[in-house]
């Protein structure tokens, strides 16, 4: 793989790129409808359910089309693929803002969810493996980091466009940011990488076997993308139903992002020095943990639930990156890391409805299938040697 010599204050406005980008494209994809969805649905004249089972339309899009854009990547370099993501989630908002009816609505959310396959972690991160190879942990963590805000800056900003522009201004906006900030940032700053030059690398067949050790990352991160999805969910409803009032709910689950934020800045740096797999073997504790702690002090310790949750997932999407380089170098980083995630987008469109089964039948069975996740989720890190 062909590397790209940069300075060092070169890179870190890479890494303020980077962590931009994932901010807005966090914020304008995966946190969206949670803000809107409502008034999209209404807007639109579809029942909110059918507009959510659309976005579970996008996430299987999105698994569909990640060993193709880890192909992509690997064959034209990471900072082609980022540019034109700014340009699918661009495409994708305008089609939802000036929808009119169901179909053009169901074209722009399924197109998001091409613009999730093409734009979140993994085009980052193999970005930052193209130009720092096996010294990339640092500097995923500091984009993950800073891509751990998309919820709170997606949260508060699309709230306050739907109330100044109403939820059509609120698409067209966020579609504005990829195209007037994002794109021209990252042409700027981002280097090209090895795909124009080694042509013949990039036309030559990519050979990624699966053995043992990716079905053990693949079936790790599902679990990890299941209960992250689950959780973000139904966090507040799971809450109630332990006990504590609704205003009681939504401040004890504000900390979510709080705690997820953390766990990448102490990642960075007091456990840098650890090995990866030592940091990821430790985070799919803390979920289980949280959920020992509330079942055992009662609903009023239910905070601890949310920060175990945050602080293990901030973790994991942070080991996401980083594990596979530690286990197979940087060969065939960007298609190796689609393929094992793959899995993971598949089981992330069907947590929301297995979860809410669970939580019907009882927050304690809820807890439970989260717990057992995450034990599978620990008993997999085992055996994983480079």
């Amino acid at each position: 793989m062909t590397t790209v010599e940069v300075s060092r204050p070169l890179a870190l406005a890479m890494v303020l790129t980077l962590g931009i980008g994932q901010v807005v494209a966090f914020a304008s994809s995966f946190y969206l409808l949670g803000v809107l969805g409502d008034a999209v649905a209404g807007g639109i004249g579809v029942a909110p359910t059918v507009l959510f089972t659309l976005f579970s339309g996008a996430f299987l899009v999105s698994a569909m089309a990640g060993p193709w854009v880890g192909k992509w990547i690997q064959a034209r370099g990471g900072r082609e693929v980022m540019l034109a993501s700014n340009l699918v989630f661009a495409a994708a908002l305008g089609l939802i803002g000036v929808a009119a009816n169901a179909p053009a609505l169901a074209a722009g959310v399924l197109t998001l969810g091409l613009g999730m396959a093409v734009g979140l972690y993994g085009t980052p991160n193999a970005i930052l493996v193209e130009i720092h190879g096996e010294r990339a942990r640092s500097w995923i963590t500091a984009v993950a980091l800073m891509g751990g805000l998309g919820s709170s800056v997606g949260f508060l900003v699309t709230g306050w466009l739907l109330r100044e522009v109403g939820w059509r201004g609120a698409c067209l906006a966020w579609a504005g940011v990829h195209l007037a900030v994002c794109l021209p940032l990252g042409a700027f700053v981002v280097p090209r990488t090895h795909g124009h030059a080694a042509p013949a690398r990039a036309t030559a067949p990519i050979r990624v076997a699966w053995d043992r050790r990716m079905l053990q990352l693949a079936v790790l991160f599902a679990g990890a993308w299941f209960v992250s999805t689950c959780m973000s969910t139904h966090l507040p409803r799971l809450l109630q139903r332990l006990g504590l009032s609704a205003d009681e709910a939504s401040s004890a689950a504000a900390f979510l992002g709080v705690a997820a934020v953390s766990a990448r800045a102490i990642e960075l740096s007091l456990l840098r020095r650890l090995p990866t797999l030592a940091t990821t073997r430790i985070a799919t504790l803390l979920s289980p943990l949280g959920a020992l702690t509330v079942l055992a002090l009662g609903p009023h310790a239910g905070v601890a639930l949310v920060i175990g949750q945050g602080l293990g997932n901030g973790m994991l999407s942070v080991a996401n990156g980083t594990l596979p380089l530690a286990l197979f170098g940087r060969d065939g980083y960007a298609y190796r890391a689609a393929l094992i995630n793959t899995p993971a987008r598949f089981v992330q469109a069907a947590g929301p409805g297995l979860f809410a089964m669970a939580l019907a039948t009882s927050p304690q069975a809820a807890l439970a299938l989260i717990a057992g996740v995450c034990l599978m989720m620990f008993a997999m890190t085992f055996g994983l040697t480079r």
